[in-house]
Protein backbone atom coordinates (compact mmCIF):
# COMPACT_ATOMS: atom_id res chain seq x y z
CA UNK A 1 0.00 0.00 0.00
CA UNK A 2 2.84 2.38 0.70
CA UNK A 3 3.89 2.01 -2.95
CA UNK A 4 0.39 2.97 -4.10
CA UNK A 5 0.36 6.06 -1.87
CA UNK A 6 3.99 7.26 -1.75
CA UNK A 7 3.03 10.85 -0.91
CA UNK A 8 1.17 9.77 2.23
CA UNK A 9 4.23 8.41 4.03
CA UNK A 10 7.48 10.16 4.84
CA UNK A 11 10.74 8.17 4.74
CA UNK A 12 10.82 8.21 8.55
CA UNK A 13 7.25 6.87 8.73
CA UNK A 14 8.15 4.05 6.36
CA UNK A 15 10.94 2.94 8.70
CA UNK A 16 8.66 3.17 11.73
CA UNK A 17 5.86 1.33 9.93
CA UNK A 18 7.77 -1.97 9.75
CA UNK A 19 8.22 -2.06 13.53
CA UNK A 20 4.67 -0.87 14.14
CA UNK A 21 3.27 -3.62 11.91
CA UNK A 22 5.18 -6.33 13.78
CA UNK A 23 3.94 -5.07 17.15
CA UNK A 24 0.41 -4.63 15.77
CA UNK A 25 0.27 -8.23 14.49
CA UNK A 26 1.41 -9.66 17.83
CA UNK A 27 -1.09 -7.44 19.70
CA UNK A 28 -3.99 -8.43 17.44
CA UNK A 29 -3.22 -12.15 17.71
CA UNK A 30 -3.38 -11.95 21.50
CA UNK A 31 -6.55 -9.83 21.69
CA UNK A 32 -9.78 -11.90 21.54
CA UNK A 33 -11.82 -8.88 20.34
CA UNK A 34 -9.98 -9.06 17.03
CA UNK A 35 -10.36 -12.80 16.46
CA UNK A 36 -13.93 -12.76 15.08
CA UNK A 37 -13.80 -9.82 12.69
CA UNK A 38 -15.98 -10.11 9.61
CA UNK A 39 -14.36 -7.63 7.22
CA UNK A 40 -11.96 -4.73 6.91
CA UNK A 41 -14.63 -2.18 7.88
CA UNK A 42 -15.30 -4.10 11.09
CA UNK A 43 -11.55 -4.11 11.78
CA UNK A 44 -11.44 -0.30 11.47
CA UNK A 45 -14.42 0.10 13.83
CA UNK A 46 -12.93 -2.26 16.40
CA UNK A 47 -9.56 -0.50 16.25
CA UNK A 48 -11.25 2.84 16.97
CA UNK A 49 -13.36 1.41 19.79
CA UNK A 50 -10.22 0.01 21.45
CA UNK A 51 -8.02 3.08 20.75
CA UNK A 52 -5.74 0.97 18.56
CA UNK A 53 -5.97 3.67 15.89
CA UNK A 54 -4.07 5.94 18.29
CA UNK A 55 -1.64 3.24 19.39
CA UNK A 56 -0.88 2.22 15.77
CA UNK A 57 -1.46 5.39 13.72
CA UNK A 58 0.54 4.27 10.68
CA UNK A 59 -1.20 0.88 10.53
CA UNK A 60 -4.53 2.68 10.82
CA UNK A 61 -3.49 5.04 8.02
CA UNK A 62 -2.83 1.97 5.83
CA UNK A 63 -6.24 0.62 6.77
CA UNK A 64 -7.96 3.90 5.85
CA UNK A 65 -6.13 4.03 2.52
CA UNK A 66 -7.25 0.46 1.82
CA UNK A 67 -10.87 1.39 2.52
CA UNK A 68 -10.59 4.45 0.28
CA UNK A 69 -9.06 2.39 -2.50
CA UNK A 70 -11.90 -0.15 -2.33
CA UNK A 71 -14.55 2.58 -2.47
CA UNK A 72 -12.77 4.48 -5.25
CA UNK A 73 -12.36 1.33 -7.34
CA UNK A 74 -16.05 0.49 -7.03
CA UNK A 75 -16.96 4.07 -7.98
CA UNK A 76 -14.72 4.01 -11.07
CA UNK A 77 -16.19 0.68 -12.17
CA UNK A 78 -19.68 2.13 -11.80
CA UNK A 79 -18.74 5.14 -13.95
CA UNK A 80 -17.25 2.97 -16.70
CA UNK A 81 -20.35 0.76 -16.72
CA UNK A 82 -22.51 3.86 -17.07
CA UNK A 83 -20.26 5.15 -19.84
CA UNK A 84 -20.66 1.91 -21.77
CA UNK A 85 -24.44 2.28 -21.57
CA UNK A 86 -24.53 5.97 -22.46
CA UNK A 87 -21.82 6.20 -25.09
CA UNK A 88 -23.48 4.28 -27.88
CA UNK A 89 -22.53 4.52 -31.53
CA UNK A 90 -25.11 7.28 -31.99
CA UNK A 91 -23.61 9.34 -29.18
CA UNK A 92 -20.00 8.50 -29.97
CA UNK A 93 -19.12 12.03 -31.04
CA UNK A 94 -20.51 13.99 -28.11
CA UNK A 95 -18.20 16.41 -26.36
CA UNK A 96 -16.60 15.90 -22.96
CA UNK A 97 -18.84 18.37 -21.12
CA UNK A 98 -22.04 16.85 -22.50
CA UNK A 99 -20.75 13.37 -21.67
CA UNK A 100 -19.94 14.49 -18.10
CA UNK A 101 -23.42 16.00 -17.70
CA UNK A 102 -25.14 12.84 -18.97
CA UNK A 103 -22.96 10.58 -16.80
CA UNK A 104 -23.63 12.71 -13.73
CA UNK A 105 -27.38 12.49 -14.29
CA UNK A 106 -27.17 8.72 -14.91
CA UNK A 107 -24.91 7.88 -11.95
CA UNK A 108 -26.60 10.18 -9.43
CA UNK A 109 -30.16 9.38 -10.49
CA UNK A 110 -31.23 8.71 -6.88
CA UNK A 111 -30.42 12.32 -6.00
CA UNK A 112 -32.06 13.68 -9.13
CA UNK A 113 -35.20 11.62 -8.47
CA UNK A 114 -35.78 13.83 -5.40
CA UNK A 115 -36.04 16.98 -7.54
CA UNK A 116 -39.50 17.91 -8.72
CA UNK A 117 -39.99 18.15 -12.50
CA UNK A 118 -41.78 21.50 -12.14
CA UNK A 119 -38.67 23.00 -10.57
CA UNK A 120 -36.52 21.86 -13.48
CA UNK A 121 -39.02 23.16 -16.06
CA UNK A 122 -39.17 26.55 -14.30
CA UNK A 123 -35.38 26.74 -14.20
CA UNK A 124 -35.09 26.16 -17.95
CA UNK A 125 -37.92 28.55 -18.74
CA UNK A 126 -36.21 31.28 -16.70
CA UNK A 127 -32.93 30.57 -18.48
CA UNK A 128 -34.67 30.87 -21.84
CA UNK A 129 -36.31 34.15 -20.84
CA UNK A 130 -32.99 35.63 -19.70
CA UNK A 131 -31.35 34.49 -22.92
CA UNK A 132 -34.09 36.05 -25.04
CA UNK A 133 -33.71 39.39 -23.21
CA UNK A 134 -30.02 39.52 -24.11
Amino acid sequence: MTHLYPCDFTPVELKILDNQLETYIMDMQSDPQFSLLKDIGHLAETMIQNNKDILYPLVFKLLKLTLVLLAATARVERVFSAMAIIKTRLRNRIGDQWMNDILLAYIEKEILDCIENDGIVNLFQNMKRRHNKL
